[in-house]
């Protein structure tokens, strides 16, 4: 579902009352979603005005972000200004994002189809390394994870991270094109540099169809920059080297993305994230309410099968609303009770699920044609 312009003011509105009262880590964050969503509106539309008033918005935007940095006494070099003639842009370490995570594969529910194919391209060309040299299998390479929202695909990118102990670049789309941080081709290079310099990296780029959109003859000139230089450091991954460089890209749309991105040597391998089945829906519901206290009518069983075509984020959304409501009755002087069966039901029947029956078949048609 393309971002809505509410969602962008809501965004933007916490953003900016975070950065009134002070609270400025909190405000940078929503600064950098609004940024993201009005960058992503910006590449939507046909019309140039407004697309220019989109990017001017997206600028203004992550300039207060900047301020948040200063006005918290972060660490660390100042940031460069717009257009830095020396070296052209803003030094990496002031705005990359890098994560040791710490979940991994086991505290993912289900998807064990995805787990083994991200094993077979990504982790044991790594753990059996000898093996790997026999047949000439390299590790290494770029994967797109794409899917219905709410699947876990960056939960999938996290532990793929923590399996092969590598460090994790998370990068936003807003971040490499915004103007503060300097020439959005110039970011794309010293992001693939800074992850070079590992021994051991992963960049994961979510909704990456908004860095590499289908390039069309009225893209703007940023896009018409930034895609090339994308595909040329994909090309340029040494795979021979001791160092190994994962790129992951996720996307709920995937069929925005530009062409030249699925072909060999680049996003070749593509998994899809799908909805979670009877197994994994059990776990959801055993991490989700299990350790909550539930009534002696409470059926996992019987709920897991109601919530067949439910992704793992309307699961999770379900159980915190169920729990909710036995909390509000007791915040309002009532005995404090057990979520009960009555509970969990009354939520889903007010809670449709977020993937749609069309949406699920456009995955399909995109596993066959790419389209």
């Amino acid at each position: 579902m393309a971002t809505s312009f509410a969602t962008f003011e809501r965004l933007k509105d916490k953003g900016v009352s975070a950065f009134k009262a002070g609270d400025y880590p909190t405000a940078k964050s929503y600064l950098i979603q609004a940024a993201d969503c009005m960058i992503e509106m910006a590449e939507a539309t046909p019309d140039e005005s407004r697309r220019r008033h989109h990017e001017q918005l997206a600028t203004e935007l992550i300039d207060l972000a900047k301020d948040c940095d200063r006005l918290s006494g972060s660490p660390g070099k100042r940031r460069a200004p717009l257009r830095e003639a020396d070296d052209g842009g803003a030094d990496a370490s002031d705005w990359l994002v890098r994560e040791k995570p710490t979940i991994g594969f086991d505290d993912i529910a289900g998807l064990d189809d995805v787990k083994a194919e991200i094993r077979l391209k990504m982790i044991y060309p790594l753990s059996h390394a000898d093996l790997a040299q026999r047949y000439g299998i390299h590790s290494g390479g770029g994967v797109l994870l794409y899917g219905p929202p709410g699947t876990g695909k960056t939960m999938m990118a996290k532990a793929i991270a923590h399996e092969v102990d590598a460090a994790f670049f998370v990068i936003s789309p807003a971040q490499v094109l915004s103007k503060w941080v300097g020439e959005a081709e110039q970011n794309i290079r010293k992001l693939f540099d800074a992850a070079k310099a590992e021994p051991m990296s992963v960049i994961f780029i979510d909704e990456v169809e908004a860095l590499v959109p289908k390039r069309q003859s009225d893209s703007s000139s940023v896009m018409q920059r930034v895609v090339p230089q994308i595909l040329q450091e994909l090309e340029g991954f040494d795979r021979t080297a001791d160092r190994c460089l994962l790129f992951i890209g996720a996307t709920n749309k995937p069929w925005m993305l530009d062409e030249a991105m699925m072909r060999p040597g680049r996003l070749d391998a593509r998994i899809f994230v799908p909805l979670p089945d009877a197994p994994a829906r059990y776990r959801l519901l055993e991490m989700y309410l299990a350790k909550r206290p539930l009534a002696d009518d409470v059926d996992l069983g019987q709920l897991c099968d109601r919530l067949a075509g439910y992704s793992g984020a309307d699961i999770k959304n379900i159980a915190n609303r169920a729990a909710a409501r036995p909390f509000t009755e007791a915040v309002n002087g009532a005995e404090p009770r057990s979520i009960a069966m009555a509970d969990v039901e009354a939520v889903i029947a007010e809670t449709p699920p977020s993937v749609l029956l069309k949406d699920l078949a456009r995955y399909d048609a995109f596993a066959q044609t790419g389209l």
